[in-house]
C-alpha cells in the first residue's frame, strides 16, 4: 500500500476557509461526507469566542448557495447530520439537520442553485422533550429522547429511565417533506444512543447510565419488531418481539432476564460505530476491537498496541469491504475483518486524520489538515509475496502456547517470535508451510533436508487443510440449491478435525456453534466419527478409538461452561439423540459406560464417572427439553435402567410405581434383583411398602415373594408391614365392604417360606448336623509297658503326673 495525496483541498469550494478550520488548535468534532463523496460538512462545537457552527464544502469547486448554522448557548445544540434517500430522483440524497429540542431542517442541494432549505419540521411532540442521539434507518429517523419528569422531587431511580426511543417516517416527495406519525419503539427506558445499520438499530447504553443497565446492548428490528438482548462478553442472548405497544415498556422487555443480566460485569466500551456490513464495531478501553453481529454474537478482531486508552482519547474506525481502518494516537492500523490479521500499520506525519467516503473498496481517503491523502491496495509483485493467513495463525497460536507455559510475566508477541531465535518450532512450521502452499503441484525443493522430511511427514495433514478450505470457497460460491450438500460435507470434515484435535474451551465453542447452526448435518458427522450402527441382533455398537472415546466423554470444568451457555460434548450428542433418533440413546449411553469401565477405576476421579455419572448428564440433557410427554418418561426410565447403578435402578423402580405400571414394577425387581444382594434387598423392602398399602401388587404376589432376602425374618416382616400401612381415620373394622384391606391371608404364603427356611444358624451348623452318628466315637488308644532296662535307668513319674490307671495300680501294688 502506497500513500499519496489526492488533493491540497483547492478543488473545494471556500478551500481557505476549510484550511482554516482544519488548522484552529480546538480542531473539529465531526467531519461528514456525503454519499457520492462531493460534499463535506464540518460540525464544530468551538469554544468561546467562537461560535459552535456547520459548515459545508463543495468538491470541484460547485457554485450555488452556502450552508453555514450557527448557535449560540443556551439555544439548543445540533444533535446529528443525515443524509436520507429521496425518492424523487434516483440517486438523489437530502441533508436533515437535527436540533435538540427536536426541530429538524430538511436540505436540498441544486447545482448551480446551492443548498435549499425544504421544510422545517418538529420531529417531536412534547415540548419539553430532548433529543440525545439520532440515526436514520431506511427512510426512518430513528431518535432516543428525554421527557423529564414532571415533579422536579422525583427520586434519582425514577429520574433514570426518563428516556424514550422513538421512530418516524420521513417522506420527500414532489410536494414536499412529511413527517409520519410517531412510532415507540421503547419507552421508560435508560439513556442510549443510537446506531442504525441497514437492517438494524443498535442501542448502546450511554456511558453516564446506570451501571445496572449498561451490562447489555439492545438490537432492534423494525421489521419484525424484535428486540434482542445481548451480553456479548457473557454470551447471553435473548430475543422477544414486541407485539403491541404495551410491549414496549422497558421493564417489561426485561423482564425475565433480570436475574442472570445482574450477575454480568458492565460492558467496556470506549467507542462504537456500524461496519458496511452491518454489525456493531465495538472498541474497548484496553483497546481490544470486537464485532457485535446483528444476531447478537460477539467476534473478536484485534488488538490494537500500546496502553489502556483515556477517555477523551480518539479512536476512528471505518470499513472499507473486509479491510478495516482505525486511526490511533497518529497510527493507521489497516486489519483483516475475517482473519484478524494485520495488513498494514503504518505511522502517519499528520496531527489530525478524519476518515472519508470512498467510490471503491480498495481506496481509504484520509483528511487532514494538509489536503486529501488516499491509500490504494496495490498487487503484490512477482517476488514479493504475503505470507499466507494460515503463516500467520501459526504464530499466533505459537504465542498462545508458549505464553500459556511461561513463567515471564512479559507478553511474547509474533514479532518477537518471528526475529527471536528461542522457539523454532513455529519458525520451521511457517517455511513449510509458505513453501508448500505456493507450490502445491511442485516438490520439495529448496528447503532444507530436515524441513524437507518434515514435510513428507506432514504431507497428509496439508492436504487435508486445502482440501477443507477448497470446500469452504465452494459453500461460498456454491448456488442455493447446492449449498446443503456442501455444508453436510463441511461439518463432517470440521467435526472430525476437532475430535482429533485437544478439546480446549475454543473447540468446544466451535462445536457448540456447529451443532447450533447446522443440526442435521452435525447428527449425521458425529454418526460417521464414531462409527455407530446396529449389528444383526439390533443392538448400537460403536467403533471409534479411544482416542475419540475421550474426546467425546471429556467434561470441562464449570468455570469454563458457566456463562458463555457452552455444553461439553457428550451432552451436544445426547442432545442430537433425542432429536433424531432417541430409540439409541440409552443405548448409547450403555456404550460409553462400558467404555468407561475398561479405561477408568471405578473410584478414578479424573475419568467422567469420577465427576457426575454419565446417565445423569444424559438425564440432564433430557430435563432441558422445553415439552414434556410421555415418551420424555419412559425415556428417563431407560436411561435409569441403562445405567444399572443401585440408586438409578431404585429411583426408576420408584418412578414407575408414581406412574402404576405395575407389571413392569415386578419385572424390573426379577431383573435387577440379581445384580447385587443389597439392590435386592432394597428392592424387596419397597415392594413390600407398596404392598401393605394397597392391592395393586397382588396378582403378582407369587413372583414378589421368591425375592424375599434370605436375612429377613418374620417378625422383619410384619413389622415393616405395620409401619406402611395406610392411616384411616375411621376405626378399622373386622371385615370392610371395600375390600382393600391386608388380610393375614395374603401374607401367609411369605410367611411359611420365610419359617420353613433354614436359619442363618442352622446353616453355620449343618455340617456337624448332617454327620451319620453323634457324638463321633473316642479314638482308640494304645498302652505300651516299657521295658526293665528302660524302667531302671528312667526316673518313675510322680503320683501328680501319672497319666494312666494301670500305673496307678502298679504304684499301689508295690
Amino acid at each position: 500500500m502506497k500513500l499519496r495525496q489526492v488533493s491540497d483541498l483547492s478543488d473545494f469550494s471556500r478551500g481557505h476557509r476549510l484550511r482554516e478550520l482544519l488548522c484552529r488548535g480546538e480542531g473539529p468534532s465531526h467531519i461528514q461526507s456525503s454519499p457520492d463523496g462531493q460534499h463535506l460538512l464540518l460540525l464544530q462545537k468551538s469554544r468561546p469566542p467562537t461560535l459552535p457552527r456547520v459548515v459545508a464544502f463543495q468538491r470541484h469547486s460547485i457554485a450555488g448557495a452556502d450552508l453555514e448554522r450557527s448557535w449560540q448557548p443556551p439555544q439548543p445544540a445540533l444533535v446529528g447530520l443525515l443524509f436520507l434517500q429521496s425518492p424523487v430522483v434516483l440517486g438523489s440524497w437530502v441533508l436533515a439537520v437535527v436540533w435538540e429540542h427536536g426541530r429538524t431542517e430538511v436540505w436540498h442541494f441544486v447545482v448551480a442553485v446551492g443548498w435549499q432549505l425544504l421544510q422545517t419540521l418538529e420531529l417531536c411532540q412534547g415540548a419539553r422533550a430532548r433529543v440525545v442521539s439520532v440515526c436514520s434507518q431506511g427512510a426512518s429517523l430513528v431518535w432516543c429522547e428525554e421527557r423529564p419528569p414532571l415533579g422536579a422531587h422525583s427520586d434519582i431511580s425514577k429520574c433514570a429511565f426518563r428516556f424514550c426511543v422513538c421512530a418516524r417516517a420521513l417522506e420527500v416527495g414532489e410536494q414536499g417533506v412529511r413527517l409520519g406519525p410517531v412510532r415507540i419503539v421503547l419507552h421508560n427506558s435508560p439513556e442510549y444512543q443510537v446506531l442504525a445499520s441497514p437492517q438494524h438499530v443498535f442501542l448502546v447504553p450511554a456511558a453516564a447510565g446506570f451501571a445496572t443497565t449498561s451490562k447489555f446492548l439492545l438490537i432492534w428490528q423494525p421489521e419484525k419488531a424484535e428486540f434482542t438482548i445481548t451480553a456479548p462478553s457473557a454470551g447471553f442472548i435473548h430475543s422477544k418481539v414486541l407485539r403491541s405497544s404495551s410491549e414496549s415498556d422497558f421493564r417489561k422487555l426485561l423482564l425475565g432476564s433480570v436475574g442472570l443480566l445482574s450477575g454480568f460485569a458492565p460492558l467496556d466500551i470506549h467507542t462504537s460505530t456500524v461496519s458496511n456490513s452491518g454489525g456493531l464495531l465495538l472498541v474497548s478501553t484496553k483497546g481490544s476491537v470486537s464485532m457485535v453481529e446483528p444476531d447478537g454474537t460477539q467476534r473478536h478482531i484485534f488488538d490494537l498496541d500500546g496502553s489502556p486508552l483515556a477517555q477523551g482519547s480518539p479512536v476512528q474506525l471505518k470499513t472499507f469491504g473486509s479491510i478495516l481502518a482505525c486511526v490511533l494516537a497518529g497510527v493507521l492500523y489497516l486489519v483483516d475483518q475475517n482473519s484478524g490479521r494485520l495488513v498494514e500499520k503504518e505511522v502517519l506525519s499528520m496531527k489530525e486524520v478524519h476518515f472519508l467516503e470512498s467510490q471503491g473498496e480498495d481506496n481509504i481517503q484520509l483528511l487532514s489538515q494538509t489536503g486529501i491523502y488516499s491509500f490504494s491496495f496495490s498487487k503484490p509483485e512477482d517476488g514479493s509475496r504475503p505470507e499466507p493467513c494460515l503463516v500467520e495463525m501459526v504464530f499466533e497460536e505459537a504465542c498462545r502456547y508458549y505464553q500459556r507455559r511461561s513463567l515471564s510475566s512479559s507478553k511474547l508477541t509474533v514479532e518477537k517470535l518471528k526475529k527471536g531465535g528461542t522457539f523454532q518450532a513455529p519458525v520451521v512450521l511457517a517455511a513449510i508451510l509458505q513453501h508448500s502452499l505456493h507450490q502445491k503441484q511442485k516438490p520439495a525443493q529448496g528447503l532444507q533436508d530436515t524441513y524437507a522430511k518434515l514435510l513428507s511427514t506432514m504431507s497428509l495433514e496439508l492436504q487435508s487443510y486445502m482440501s477443507l478450505e477448497l470446500l469452504k470457497t465452494c459453500v461460498v460460491c456454491a448456488p442455493e440449491s447446492e449449498v446443503e450438500s456442501y455444508c453436510k460435507e463441511l461439518v463432517e470434515q470440521e467435526v472430525s478435525r476437532i475430535l482429533q484435535s485437544d478439546m480446549d474451551k475454543d473447540n468446544l465453542a466451535y462445536l457448540n456453534s456447529v451443532f447450533a447452526s447446522f443440526p442435521k448435518a452435525a447428527w449425521k458427522a458425529i454418526r460417521s466419527c464414531l462409527q455407530l450402527q446396529q449389528n444383526g441382533d439390533g443392538l448400537l455398537v460403536a467403533r471409534a478409538t479411544p482416542e475419540v472415546w475421550k474426546k467425546v466423554l471429556c467434561q470441562p470444568q464449570l468455570e469454563e461452561v458457566g456463562q458463555n451457555g457452552m455444553v461439553p460434548l457428550f451432552e451436544l450428542i445426547c442432545a442430537s439423540f433425542l432429536r433424531f433418533k432417541p430409540k439409541w440413546l440409552p443405548s448409547f449411553v450403555e456404550l460409553t459406560q462400558q467404555y468407561v469401565s475398561s479405561s477408568w477405576s471405578y473410584s478414578s476421579k479424573e475419568g467422567p464417572e469420577g465427576r457426575v455419572p454419565l446417565y445423569k448428564r444424559a438425564l440432564g440433557v433430557l430435563a432441558r427439553k422445553s415439552k414434556h410427554s410421555e415418551a420424555d418418561d419412559e425415556m428417563e426410565l431407560e436411561l435409569l435402567l441403562c445405567s444399572k447403578r443401585p440408586k438409578a435402578v431404585l429411583q426408576a423402580l420408584h418412578l414407575l410405581i408414581r406412574l402404576k405400571q405395575w407389571q413392569r414394577v415386578v419385572e424390573v425387581a426379577e431383573k435387577f434383583s440379581k445384580l447385587s444382594h443389597l439392590l435386592n434387598k432394597e428392592i424387596f423392602i419397597t415392594l413390600l411398602a407398596e404392598f401393605a398399602q394397597h392391592r395393586e401388587l397382588d396378582p403378582y404376589l407369587d413372583r414378589i415373594w421368591p425375592l424375599c432376602p434370605a436375612e429377613l425374618t418374620a417378625s422383619d416382616i410384619l413389622t415393616m408391614v405395620l409401619q406402611h400401612l395406610p392411616h384411616s381415620q375411621e376405626d378399622p373394622v373386622p371385615f370392610s365392604s371395600e375390600g382393600n384391606q391386608l388380610t393375614v391371608g395374603l401374607l401367609k404364603p411369605l410367611l411359611q417360606r420365610v419359617l420353613q427356611r433354614p436359619s442363618v444358624q442352622d446353616e453355620m451348623y449343618s455340617d456337624a448336623l448332617q454327620s451319620t452318628t453323634f457324638p463321633p466315637p473316642t479314638p482308640p488308644r494304645e498302652h505300651k509297658i516299657p521295658s526293665k532296662a528302660v524302667a531302671d535307668d528312667v526316673p518313675q513319674p510322680s503320683m501328680a503326673r501319672t497319666s494312666s490307671p494301670s500305673a496307678l495300680l502298679q504304684d499301689d501294688s508295690v
